[in-house]
């Protein structure tokens, strides 16, 4: 058991030490986490639903998390393969494209979520 214990606390130690290189990770995980930040400020300026808080810190977390993803695939490939190739290009494109995508969504959730809010305010 205390075996078990030992290596979770390893694990969560690396989690840590992994939310620790996000944090500064580059321009665009700082844009993502501006995005974020300013959603929250949102969400609290205009006392939004239970509802809407869970989608809207649902969208923050996915977008942060792919971006880290992406971060450590493009991290991965430039290691492995420092010099250009056409498959580690691809791999790379892939991981940006599914950032891209994630974040476009949680654009159009925010959207769906503060337009009414920005509008009453008419």
């Amino acid at each position: 058991m205390i075996r078990f214990l030992k290596g979770r606390a390893r694990s969560f130690a690396c989690a840590f030490k992994g939310i620790g290189l996000m944090l500064n990770a580059g321009a665009n995980m700082r844009i993502h986490y501006c995005s974020a930040a300013a959603a929250i400020g949102a969400g609290f300026y205009f006392k939004i639903s239970p509802l809407e808080w869970c989608l809207i810190i649902l969208c923050c977390v996915l977008v942060i998390a792919t971006e880290g993803l992406n971060t450590a695939i493009e991290r991965l490939a430039d290691r492995v393969h420092p010099d250009r190739h056409a498959e580690i290009g691809k791999a790379k494109d892939l991981a940006a494209a599914a950032t891209l995508i994630v974040a476009t969504g949680a654009a159009v959730v925010g959207v769906i979520i503060f337009a009414k809010y920005i509008f009453a305010l008419r």
